[in-house]
């Protein structure tokens, strides 16, 4: 097949962008050969991919800087990346953009146990904060479930949680400030080593802005001192509906465990043949951990146990050990990785009110019956936070179509129940067309009128988070004025 001729002007353009990178960065931290930046092409959305014009990985806030302002001059679109764990899409690239890659940011720049923080540049991982304080008895609380390979800028973009946010909050709730490059170069310091700041919540307002108001480069986050102890419970029943309405009694009775995890049938049969973590033969799964001293643990959990009881649970399994607590924590944690090994499938992330579990639980069951596409529920149940796999086959014509098309039901469903469309995994390009089924047209006018005033050229990570014809029309008038 014949290759398309090369545009001479992208290609003159292309050239003139990559020289002024290389005059600005070391010469191994810019990739612009064409083989080289397939590898930056997608993120964990991999049913999506688009090599970008040139990746830069740069190691310091004033480099990023230098970086920006090129291509703020030069009218070029940046897409800022993490570690590629996103699974909405949000770090996918133009053709003719820049990839900003965090990873070579990986420092611990300041350690303070009196005050409770640690400063660390956004490229380290997750459980490499926690990785870097436990020693001292401290730890960092967000868990996602990719934590040992999703990186601080990331979560930062997406406002991650995880398992244990039910007790500790989400990132926004661990983030007590940032340095954050601007479009045009400018490095500004929002928040920092406090409570919280005067003025105007413009933490609040980066946290989960999904790298379309600035490149967040360094973090300053709160450390918690380790509990005590921690033990979880198995609870196994025969219905997800009774699974999800044994949730809503536990957070209804004002016990407020650590963390509330649930698997349906799918999930545990998948994860326990992936995984061996011992698993009873159920239909529903919920995993319950409390935590404190051995009296706190023993009172809340009496309290979780007689409530569950009477929802006539197959089987209830208190952990007895460390060896227990991590076999029954192993299935959970792996199931992702699991329900990969035998099917391409879409993760969803709606959150709707935990009352409502029973009832989204048992339309959902209907949704896959109606689309003739299996789904594995496994999610954080304690805040609602669903994370619906819907299975399918790549190969095979017109299925992602179709799941994708099973998908925006699911997430209609989850704001119909009174939720949101995500939770922790962001908006991407994954949920971008669903925005107007949240927001009426004024809020999202309201919404892009804060970009507009961050990013007045609309260069930063493009095509994301707001409905495609939105944001084109507002690139548009940027892109004639270039």
């Amino acid at each position: 097949m014949e290759m398309p001729t090369p545009d001479p002007f992208v290609l003159a353009k292309k050239a003139r962008v990559v020289a002024r990178l290389r005059s600005v960065l070391p010469a191994d931290a810019v990739i612009s050969d064409d083989r080289e930046v397939k590898a930056y092409e997608c993120d964990a959305l991999t049913a999506y991919k688009c090599p970008p014009m040139v990746a830069v990985l740069p190691s310091t806030t004033q480099e990023v800087s230098d970086v920006l302002r090129v291509c703020h001059e030069e009218g070029v679109p940046v897409v800022p990346r993490g570690s590629g764990t996103s699974l909405a899409g949000g770090a996918l690239p133009t053709a003719d953009c820049v990839i900003l890659g965090v990873a070579r940011m990986n420092d611990v720049l300041e350690t303070n146990y009196p005050d409770r923080y640690i400063r660390v540049q956004t490229g380290r991982t997750n459980l490499s904060v926690t990785g870097a304080v436990e020693e001292n008895d401290f730890f960092y609380a967000p868990d996602p479930s990719s934590q040992l390979a999703c990186a601080i800028a990331g979560n930062i973009a997406m406002n991650s949680g995880g398992a244990h946010c039910l007790k500790y909050g989400v990132t926004t709730n661990n983030l007590m400030g940032v340095t954050m490059v601007m479009m045009d170069g400018e490095i500004v310091e929002i928040g920092g080593a406090h409570l919280d700041a005067g003025g105007l919540d413009l933490l609040g307002l980066i946290c989960g802005s999904e790298g379309q108001l600035g490149v967040v480069t360094e973090a300053t986050l709160r450390i918690l001192h380790k509990p005590e102890g921690a033990r979880p419970v198995l609870m196994a029943f025969n219905d997800n509906e009774v699974a999800g309405a044994c949730v809503a009694d536990i957070i209804k009775a004002g016990v407020l465990p650590v963390a509330i995890e649930f698997m349906d049938r799918l999930c545990i049969e998948t994860t326990e043949a992936y995984a061996q973590a011992g698993y009873p033969d159920c239909h529903a799964l919920l995993i319950v951990e409390v935590e404190g001293s051995d009296a706190e643990i023993d009172e809340q959990l009496s309290k979780i146990t007689a409530i569950a009881r009477k929802h006539d649970p197959v089987e209830l399994r208190e952990s007895k050990s460390a060896q227990e607590s991590a076999a029954i924590w192993l299935g959970r944690k792996s199931a992702f990785g699991a329900i990969g090994q035998i099917s391409d499938y879409m993760c969803l992330d709606g959150t709707i009110p935990v009352s409502s579990l029973p009832m989204v639980l048992k339309r959902i069951g209907e949704l896959s019956d109606e689309y003739g596409l299996k789904v594995g529920n496994v999610f954080h149940a304690g805040d609602g936070n669903m994370h619906p796999l819907i299975l399918y086959d790549a190969n095979k014509d017109g299925d992602l179509e179709l799941c994708e098309k099973m998908g925006a039901d699911i997430l209609r469903l989850c704001v119909e129940a009174g939720g949101c469309l995500t939770g922790e995994h962001g908006v991407g390009i994954e949920k971008r067309d669903l925005m107007f089924d949240q927001f009426t047209p004024q809020d999202l006018e309201a919404q892009m009128a804060v970009k507009d005033v961050f990013d007045p050229q609309w260069l930063l990570n493009p095509s994301k988070v707001f409905p495609l014809s939105a944001s084109q029309s507002r690139r548009a008038p940027a892109i004639a004025a270039e």
